[in-house]
């Protein structure tokens, strides 16, 4: 039976839109620095990107495809089993926040502030789990 998309489906569509996107900064950086016909014939990312930040967005990128793979499981399970609460709404609601910030705070390099913000979204992850094995 089909049931209608709860708040932490509907977050984790965001998130994987979001992250979807998250490469475009990176190769755009790439496109001007290699000029449009270098960085297109390019196909095996031969020469690296000379931007620090740009570097660091793909990084970002790479970390937030990652975890979307485990926060979107949780997301899919929550929906299927029918197991929607308040609080995981919110907690799938801060994950999306936490992994825009994340990606912008890496992306720009702050110091001290990367790490804590992975760990909200971590926390808001341990939330919907919490609540998969009934703890909460």
């Amino acid at each position: 039976m089909l049931h209608a998309m709860t708040g932490e489906l509907y977050w984790a569509l965001a998130t994987a839109f979001m992250t979807s996107i998250f490469w475009v900064p990176h190769i755009a950086m790439r496109i001007v620095e290699m000029k449009p016909y270098a960085a297109f014939r390019d196909p095996y990312h031969d020469q690296p990107t000379l931007a620090a930040w740009a570097q660091r967005a793909i990084r970002a990128h790479t970390n937030a495809v990652e975890n979307l793979a485990v926060f979107g499981m949780f997301a899919l399970a929550i929906q299927v089993l029918g197991a929607s609460s308040p609080t995981t709404v919110l907690a799938a609601k801060v994950y999306f926040f936490a992994r825009l910030c994340h990606f912008c705070i890496y992306t720009l390099g702050v110091p001290w502030l990367r790490t804590p913000v992975y760990l909200v979204g971590f926390a808001a992850q341990t939330m919907m789990a919490a609540r998969l094995a009934g703890l909460l």
